[in-house]
């Protein structure tokens, strides 16, 4: 059947524009943390404090923000949103210690946490299903981009200006983002530009279901959907580790000084780009070309990159710098290839009406695994090292792959066999 057009793939690339945004917004802390503990007197574990505050209101308001999104519509919401992540992102230049800092990122933990649902929801009603991984894989690989630019964005601005214009400046990132959304994003079903050929080719490539309003009851009715949340709180720890403690680790115990990791520090993010992109489109070959279910497939892929996990624990084992910013590399690629099928995986465990609100909820235990994560890197860090705990981010990403497996994996049906005559 003709696609009929290309307006969906202009949606997608207004949605990839916002969360380039929100992971520069996002990882500005992690990149000026080595200055900060220095400029605000943090202690390492201090630094996990602030890191954890953001985890943890982002974790709890997911659901409520899944669920807003569901019954408001994502134009709206996000537009709202992005206005008070870009205003909390720039507030945090006038911290004067770890415990402001950490206010700040709670108020940009409650506002961004709209981001995931609503790129969730917006792939799964613009999409058909079969392009759904691709179209999640695009979206999420803005986490990547946004991560990739913002250490020599953020390093140069600080070098020049300060630290806390390189808060304000990528803060208004967030406030512009808001005006630019709510101008051109709609729904397909109201957007005066989608033609007929493209409206119909989108919905004939979904599953059709009632016009209901969104539902905990629903979601949580759902035994398959436990496999998501178990799966989302054992491999989220991995991308909060790439985001908050890499530059840390390369600046403290690798001896990189900051403008040094600057030249580095948009490898890893560049792999977990390519994971993105890569698990997104295999998913399709996998169904296509090996005849496997179309959720088979999406599990394929998480497990290959459960596998490539394997990239952290062998940190211990780098002889230099580079070799370590190499392991984190194949590391972002795997993690982003299972966490954008994740993603796509929401639309096959619950109802269409409900999709935010699941990725919400999937979120707010995906992010209370990384807050605990966080909060064991910071108390343990200074005593038993960074390398064994980021070695147990390979372990929990193989678990959470035969978790998965386990709870929606399906299964081919037994041939009936007949009686013997």
């Amino acid at each position: 059947m003709n696609s009929g057009g290309t307006l969906r793939w202009k949606m997608l690339a207004l949605m990839l524009a916002g969360t380039v945004v929100i992971y520069v917004d996002r990882n500005v802390l992690g990149v000026l943390a080595p200055i900060l503990k220095k400029e605000l007197n943090f202690t390492t574990e201090q630094y996990s404090y602030v890191v954890s505050s953001f985890q943890i209101v982002y974790s709890f308001s997911q659901p409520v923000a899944g669920y807003l999104t569901d019954l408001i519509g994502p134009r709206l919401g996000y537009a709202v949103a992005a206005f008070v992540w870009g205003l909390a992102a720039a507030l945090h230049a006038l911290s004067t210690g770890w415990v402001s800092m950490a206010g700040f990122r709670a108020l940009l933990g409650v506002s961004e946490a709209v981001a995931i649902p609503t790129g969730t929801k917006m792939s799964t009603i613009w999409f058909p299903s079969k392009e759904r991984s691709i179209a999640t894989g695009w979206f999420n690989s803005g986490s990547s981009i946004g991560s990739m630019i913002t250490p020599p964005l953020v390093i140069w601005i600080a070098a020049a200006y300060g630290w806390r214009p390189a808060f304000f400046l990528t803060g208004g990132l967030g406030i512009l983002l808001s005006i630019v959304w709510f101008w051109l994003y709609r729904d397909p079903e109201v957007h005066p530009l989608l033609s007929a050929a493209e409206r119909a080719y989108i919905e004939a490539g979904r599953t059709p279901t009632p016009e209901v309003k969104p539902s905990f009851r629903a979601v949580l009715s759902r035994t398959k959907f436990y496999g998501v949340v178990i799966a989302r709180f054992l491999t989220e720890p991995a991308w909060q580790t790439f985001a908050f403690w890499i530059p840390l680790y390369m600046v403290s115990v690798r001896g990189m000084d900051i403008k040094q990791f600057a030249l580095f520090a948009w490898l890893p993010f560049l792999f977990s780009d390519l994971g993105c992109l890569v698990g997104g489109y295999l998913a399709p070959v996998f169904h296509s070309r090996f005849g496997l279910k179309l959720v088979n497939a999406r599990l394929s892929v998480i497990s290959l990159g459960a596998l490539f996990m394997v990239g952290p624990a062998l940190i211990s084992f780098a002889a230099n710098p580079i070799v370590a910013i190499l392991c984190f590399s194949l590391g972002g690629f795997a993690h982003q290839m299972l966490s954008s099928m994740m993603y796509a995986l929401m639309g096959d465990v619950v109802e269409t009406a409900d999709v935010a609100t699941a990725t919400g909820i999937a979120g707010m235990f995906g992010y209370l695994g990384g807050a605990l994560f966080t909060l064991t890197v910071g108390a343990l860090a200074t005593t038993i090292g960074y390398e064994p705990l980021f070695a147990l981010l390979f372990l929990f990403d193989v678990v959470a792959a035969l978790v998965l497996w386990a709870f929606i994996g399906e299964r081919a049906a037994r041939p009936v066999t007949q009686p013997a005559q």
